[in-house]
């Protein structure tokens, strides 16, 4: 359920957070400053003191405080929340195994069933059904690339018999689950690339959402990594409505304690999503061994495994696999240079330090 933050003590916490799913129920403001801000704002956090609460934009503009211009208060139309909404809710399924239910995804929206589904449409062009069919088969597809036996698939998708995934399969995408898994099934992906402060961003989506993020020292770098990635995707060049990706993604690498509500298409196998979501859970500022990590997963003996799932992580900074360090603290390789991966942690470390300060 969503929260409703109706105390003074609820929203400071909000605050303390940058809860993006605050957005929308009320704003702050800082008396020293004159300025007010959304509770998921990246700026340094205020002295509680110095905090006063709003219902609404508006409210706080009358009351003569300024709008923040890193994370724009006055945007939040009640059509943007309920696509934010609505985005959070999609990532949410990405991530789920098993996949929730129509129910259970109503009641995280804090919403009636009937109002879930109509929001969800508007939103999308889809009902959640569709979008929930649309993850398992695909999910269906990515698993037989990687394993053994049909069985496995079907029942890891989630379908109950191999009769309904086959017929699924063939009349979504037009090949056998046999084909699927020696990979017929291409996919295609749209990229743009942009500076950042790690040298140069990637930001690669499919239909779904957000495919991988690459960093590298040049274009010419980091689009050969897309392509290594994904040697039989459709792969094109085009800008076109990556201005908020890209601001998101930079957003992250320079203030990484900010979280992002990025709409992620993950991906992997079970295992690997389960290592994937820990390493999401690790909060910004701080790190975890490849044996912490494999116990959060509940395989401590699978330590290899794990580094490996670290490996094939395609979402640099999002999923922070950079967080991973050897059994004595010291630095392990990293994907995207092991350079930028002491910038991340140090950067982390620094902004921790400073938020227990103000804190």
């Amino acid at each position: 359920m969503m929260q409703t933050f109706k105390t003074d003590e609820a929203r400071w916490q909000a605050v303390t957070r940058r809860d993006h799913s605050a957005d929308g129920q009320f704003v702050f403001a800082v008396t020293s400053t004159g300025i007010y801000c959304r509770p998921g704002c990246p700026a340094r956090t205020p002295k509680r003191e110095n905090v006063v609460y709003f219902r609404t934009a508006d409210a706080a503009e009358a009351a003569g405080f300024r709008p923040c211009k890193r994370c724009h208060p006055a945007s939040l139309t009640p059509k943007a929340l309920q696509s934010d909404l609505i985005a959070d809710i999609c990532t949410h399924i990405d991530r789920s195994d098993p996949l929730p239910s129509v129910a259970d995804l109503a009641e995280q929206a804090g919403m009636s069933i009937g109002h879930f589904q109509r929001t969800f449409r508007a939103v999308t062009g889809i009902t959640p059904k569709t979008y929930l069919q649309a993850r398992r088969d695909r999910r269906f597809a990515e698993t037989l690339q990687q394993t053994e036996r049909v069985t496995d698939a079907v029942y890891d998708a989630g379908f109950g018999s191999t009769g309904r995934a086959y017929d699924r399969v063939v009349n979504r995408i037009g090949m056998a689950p046999s084909a699927v898994r020696r990979g017929g099934a291409g996919v295609r992906l749209a990229y743009a690339v942009a500076p950042c402060a790690l040298g140069v961003v990637l930001v690669a989506r499919s239909r779904q959402g957000v495919a991988a993020i690459e960093l590298g020292d040049s274009t010419e770098a980091v689009v050969k990594a897309l392509h290594d990635r994904f040697p039989h995707a459709e792969i094109v060049g085009d800008d076109t409505g990556f201005g908020d990706l890209l601001h998101d993604v930079a957003g992250l690498i320079e203030t990484p304690e900010r979280g992002h509500s990025l709409p992620l298409d993950i991906q992997g196998t079970v295992f690997q999503r389960r290592v994937w979501q820990a390493l999401q859970d690790i909060p910004a500022g701080e790190t975890r061994t490849y044996s912490q990590l494999a116990k959060a997963v509940g395989r401590p003996k699978a330590v290899r495994a794990v580094a490996g799932a670290c490996a094939a992580n395609a979402h640099a900074v999002a999923i922070p696999c950079h967080r991973i360090v050897r059994s004595d603290g010291s630095i392990s390789g990293y994907r995207w240079g092991r350079q930028r991966k002491k910038v991340l942690l140090a950067r982390e470390k620094t902004e921790k330090a400073e938020k227990s300060k103000t804190g």
